[in-house]
């Protein structure tokens, strides 16, 4: 026969595993409820570029160095590395961004990069702004271009067809020492189709129409004698 003591040492086991087992469930229930991690952005770049060099650029006869200034932006969000789109058939003036997809740097950048890329495989290409006063000093007369990049978006025409599009202005200087003096300015404009209706697809659309712009800015640079 229990006595009073055994029996009140096996409830108070019993109440111990009860308070444990219930601990347990709510150490349970409040995992399942703890917000689940963010998901990652998908980054975009303009690609690996060239994996040799080009053989025709490097056999030709080097051209004239050229001081490259930074890339400014117009109209669109600076310093923001967004990839931007718009919806023509809806409200084509709204620039909204892709939530989970970015590109690795500002497009500016971006666009600066391929820039310095094309013009550099026949000639020297100087750094921008902050050290273009230097390098001036041991070349008496250079061209300075600037570049404004002033549309940079995939555009929507319907939910299932859209463009990248390009558009930047170009300024061709003469520096010497009294300062800059405009030789020309060209507004170039590219169009690419995105294969696919997403940021993938405008990612790659908007590669293709920036390596088309620098390559007919650095072919109309050529064609003004700089």
């Amino acid at each position: 026969m229990k006595t009073i003591e055994t029996i009140a040492a096996s409830a108070c086991q019993k109440g111990v595993r009860a308070v444990f087992c219930m601990m347990l469930a709510a150490l349970a229930a409040g995992c399942s409820v703890l917000p689940a991690p963010p998901v990652r952005a998908d980054v975009y770049d303009f690609g690996p570029g060239p994996m040799q060099p080009a053989g025709d650029a490097q056999a030709a006869a080097p051209l004239a160095p050229i001081v490259l200034a930074a890339v400014d932006t117009v109209g669109m969000p600076e310093g923001s590395s967004a990839l931007l789109y718009r919806l023509a058939y809806a409200n084509a003036q709204q620039l909204r961004p892709y939530t989970q997809a970015r590109w690795s740097q500002p497009p500016a950048d971006l666009l600066a990069q391929a820039l310095r890329e094309r013009l550099g495989q026949r000639r020297m290409v100087l750094s921008g702004d902050g050290g273009a006063a230097l390098q001036l000093d041991q070349i008496r007369q250079a061209s300075v271009l600037r570049v404004q990049l002033e549309e940079f978006s995939q555009i929507f025409g319907a939910p299932d067809a859209s463009t990248g599009l390009v558009r930047v202005r170009a300024m061709l200087a003469d520096a010497g020492p009294a300062g800059e003096a405009l030789q020309a300015q060209r507004v170039f404009i590219a169009r690419r189709p995105a294969a696919t209706p997403d940021a993938a697809g405008g990612a790659r659309a908007l590669a293709e129409a920036a390596a088309q712009v620098a390559d007919e800015l650095a072919n109309w640079v050529q064609q003004q004698g700089r």
